[in-house]
């Protein structure tokens, strides 16, 4: 397979965990878009990695993996605090617990 299938393929999960990002009020699914940002990039990394024939791409996914484990403990943490204290998921409420 080619270099340009796999930038294509992480090119089309990073644009639509951008939109995810950007769309999204809900809490759960800005954190999956999140998580389809940081998958592309680690496509991005493994491919050239293969590409040069180095491992460390490789190296640099696993350390993205590692980022991505503790986004997603953070991050779920906070929903469930504002799910606590709000009732809802909702990212537009987030500014009302400003204190």
């Amino acid at each position: 397979m080619l270099l340009n299938q796999f930038l294509l393929l992480a090119a089309a999960l990073f644009c639509i965990g951008v939109y995810g990002v950007l769309a999204r009020r809900n809490a759960v699914l800005v954190l999956m878009s999140v998580e389809l940002i940081l998958n592309a990039v680690n496509i991005n990394f493994v491919a050239f990695g293969a590409f040069n024939r180095t491992v460390a791409g490789e190296v640099f996914g696993l350390f993205v993996i590692a980022v991505a484990a503790a986004e997603v403990g953070v991050g779920l943490a906070m929903v469930l605090l504002l799910y606590r204290n709000r009732k809802s998921i909702d990212l537009t409420e987030v500014d009302l617990m400003k204190g």
